[in-house]
């Protein structure tokens, strides 16, 4: 396996490890400058002209050796800075095959891998948080301890163990390739779950479309075989009032004016009842309270039964989470009606953030599977979730919990 760690070997430069020698061709460069001193004092031209020789030729020596040193420094110097950029260039490519996966747990393999290419090391593992539950790096016995945290979360540790001691600058450089294994598994973990939430918004997109198909067909078939058979039968009864007045039976058509504008009054009542369970204007108008009370006394009157509400949280809500809270309500008040209860109450109120709704009756029957599973369909257009407890002594609990942000979402 090809390795990516630089050399970091630096070639040594004899002249600083012979620290003598400066200082040697200083003084001797001084000692000849002094016997040609002392060749003109005495007079002596020979001694002058030798010691003057001396002294410039330590001189050029000592201007040479201080030439020589410092190309050989900065020798040194550029060797240093090309391993530390072909480190950083093999940071960066270890860093594009890391970036290059889409997976948690590939992340953390190639991670390894690179680990190994990039600081020769024998070993390099990701221990899991529960083992080996490392804050900081730090260095062990033969290698490094590497925390891998995304935010308060801990993923793991990458330990690295290599023959040769890791200089702090490999504890850095492996620092900062585990920080990017981290925030790498974070990205990819926050992809996953955007795409399970496309894929559950998706879904319940469909189930929504459905859903709403399903009530307009609902909707549709109400209206044909209830009011629209209703006008029409009125229709007919006024033809039939018309032709008695005609005949000049007047008692005969007054009979049928008077059974035709009962029927239409049931007509009428019937559509006033179905434009309330669409959308009341008691809702729109005087608030959430107002709309479920208004709810709760037509139950009492068409069935008979007592319904008490307790709904004042509900006004915090978004509007449109009203709407949809209200349908909600409205559906599960209509299954307990089939199961024959005396006493259904309603109650609205605040789970921490978020808001509980209890629909209980004391009826006897069973609540039927698709009736559970239409209620679940419409929270989940909220994002909440409803749960259906029935008691042992009869009754049941009909529990719908709305998450805060998605009650307030809608607004």
């Amino acid at each position: 396996m090809p390795s990516r760690s630089p050399s970091a070997k630096q070639s040594s430069i004899s002249a600083y490890g012979a620290a003598g020698v400066p200082g040697l061709l200083v003084a001797a460069t001084v000692a000849a400058a002094t016997v040609g001193g002392l060749g003109i004092a005495l007079n002596s031209s020979a001694l002058a002209a030798a010691g003057l020789i001396g002294a410039t030729a330590f001189a050029g020596a000592f201007a040479i050796f201080l030439i020589v040193s410092e190309r050989r420094r900065h020798s040194s110097a550029e060797h240093a800075l090309h391993g530390q950029t072909r480190f950083l260039e093999s940071l960066v490519e270890s860093v594009a095959v890391i970036s290059d996966s889409r997976e948690p747990r590939e992340i953390l393999d190639r991670t390894c891998t690179e680990a190994r290419l990039l600081f020769d090391a024998t070993v390099a593992r990701v221990i899991p948080a529960e083992r080996s539950p490392v804050r900081e790096p730090h260095e062990i016995e033969d290698g490094l301890h590497l925390p891998l945290r995304t935010g308060d979360a801990a993923i793991g540790t990458l330990e690295l163990r290599r023959a040769e001691p890791f200089p702090p600058v490999d504890l850095v450089r492996a620092t900062v390739l585990a920080d990017f294994a981290s925030r790498a598994v974070e990205n990819a973990r926050l992809i996953v779950e955007a795409r399970e939430r496309e894929a559950e918004r998706a879904r319940l997109t469909d189930r929504l479309i459905t859903a709403e198909q399903d009530e307009r067909r609902r909707l549709s078939i109400f209206l044909h075989d209830g009011p629209l058979q209703s006008m029409s039968g009125i229709a007919l009864m006024h033809d039939a009032a018309l032709a008695a007045i005609e005949e000049g039976r007047v008692e005969d058509a007054a009979k049928v004016i008077a059974s035709s504008l009962e029927r239409e009054r049931d007509t009428i009542r019937t559509l006033r009842d179905l434009s309330f369970a669409i959308e009341p204007l008691v809702l729109r108008d005087q608030g959430f309270t107002a709309a479920v009370k208004a709810l709760a006394e037509v139950v009492e009157g068409s069935n008979g039964i007592t319904v008490s509400t307790n709904v004042g949280d509900g006004e915090d809500l978004a509007e449109k989470a009203q709407v949809a809270l209200y349908q909600l309500i409205r559906e599960a008040v209509n299954q307990a009606v089939r199961r024959n209860p005396k006493r259904i109450s309603v109650s609205v109120g605040r789970n921490g953030d978020g808001f509980t709704t209890d629909i209980e009756d004391d009826g006897v029957g069973e609540r039927r599977r698709g009736g559970i599973e239409e209620l679940d369909e419409r929270v989940r257009v909220l994002n909440g979730h409803v749960a259906v407890d029935t008691h042992d002594e009869g009754g049941t609990v009909v529990r719908v919990v709305l998450p805060a942000y998605a009650a307030s979402a809608a607004r």
